[in-house]
């Protein structure tokens, strides 16, 4: 295992039995220059001779024995050479120069060994250079992973909220709208109260205008209706006719109402032609039919108008006698007047 957050440097790992190894070598090359030693040292030695000596028993006097013919002389090996002094000086200069070579061989395998070991040496470096290499790449690989499992886990985060703000967002807007579509309808049927409060006032205006007019024209009517009779009565007392009295007034008086004739068949045609462009009217049109009085005035001033039979609907109702009070004043009949009284029937337009 490689030391982590250690103090000290990296350092390799103390092999085991790297002194009993090296002793073991050290006796191996003493060995071995010992055997070299000796055994040129036997091949350089000269051979010795070798001396026998020969014991005869002594002759018994009593017994007489054949003379034995004496042995042949043994031959005596010679001496060995003396040896001068340039003959050592040249084995000792051989046996120096071995003594060098065994140094030399065993001086190259002791750097051989120790090149071996050098290079063991660094193959492990190498190896324990690859194995940290390695484990901090791998770190640096988890390090990454987590780093872009953060950014993700921070997207995701990111992501959720603008989801959030948008949602917030988006509620906010319908609420606006929400609110302002119910402004905008406050103010439309505020608008519109406005409108009816006016058109009611308008109409009661008008209504109050047209009936104005219409005492006037009655009172007028009845002034000269007055004038005339009194014309009458005076020029029947001026020519003194028969049955007449004698303060200038006719005996029996005549009147009869005015505007009491029937409308021709064509009349409601023309007020409905008259009526319809004035409807204003956006809703449902199916089963809807109101019948509005109408009366007015000989010249066709419109004197008051309401709702004789009602749909249903009290908007549509509503609809159709406005479009009545907007017709004012109502067309006059094929006789040149308006008749004094008349029902409308309006349907919406569909």
């Amino acid at each position: 295992m490689i030391r982590k957050n250690s103090e000290y440097p990296l350092q390799p790992p103390r092999e085991r039995g790297t002194g009993r190894a090296f002793l073991f070598a050290l006796l191996m090359h003493v060995l071995l220059g010992f055997f070299l030693y000796h055994g040129i040292q036997w091949q350089n030695s000269t051979p010795e001779g070798e001396e026998a000596e020969l014991w005869t028993e002594v002759p018994n006097a009593a017994i007489p024995r054949p003379v034995t013919p004496p042995p042949p002389p043994v031959p005596v090996a010679p001496a060995p050479p003396v040896r001068d002094e340039q003959a050592d000086i040249a084995l000792q200069e051989k046996k120096r120069q071995q003594q060098e070579a065994a140094r030399e061989a065993q001086l190259a395998e002791q750097q051989r060994q120790q090149k071996l070991k050098e290079q063991q040496e660094a193959q492990r470096q190498q190896q324990l250079a690859a194995e940290q290499a390695a484990e901090l790449a791998a770190q640096k690989a988890a390090k990454l992973k987590q780093q872009q499992q953060q950014q993700q886990q921070q997207a995701v985060k990111l992501r959720q909220q603008q989801l959030a703000e948008q949602q917030k967002q988006q509620k906010q807007q319908q609420l606006a709208e929400q609110k302002q579509q119910q402004l905008k309808e406050q103010q439309e049927q505020q608008q519109k109260q406005a409108q009816a409060e006016a058109q009611k006032k308008a109409d009661a205006e008008k209504a109050a205008k047209a009936k104005a007019q219409a005492e006037a024209a009655a009172q007028a009517k009845k002034q000269l209706d007055a004038e005339r009779r009194a014309r009458l009565a005076q020029m029947q007392g001026m020519a003194g006719a028969p049955g007449s009295s004698g303060n200038g007034l006719g005996k029996n008086g005549t009147g009869s109402g005015s505007g009491g004739t029937a409308a021709s068949p064509g009349y409601a045609d023309k007020v409905r032609r008259a009526v319809r462009p004035n409807i204003s009217w956006g809703g449902e049109t199916e089963g809807l039919e109101t019948v509005i009085a109408v009366r007015c005035s000989p010249t066709g001033t419109l004197l008051s108008a309401s709702v004789s039979r009602s749909s249903g609907n009290a908007a549509w109702d509503a609809a159709a006698l406005r479009a009545v009070q907007r017709s004012d004043p109502m067309p006059l009949d094929v006789n040149g007047k308006a008749p004094e009284s008349f029902y409308i029937t309006l349907r919406p337009a569909g």
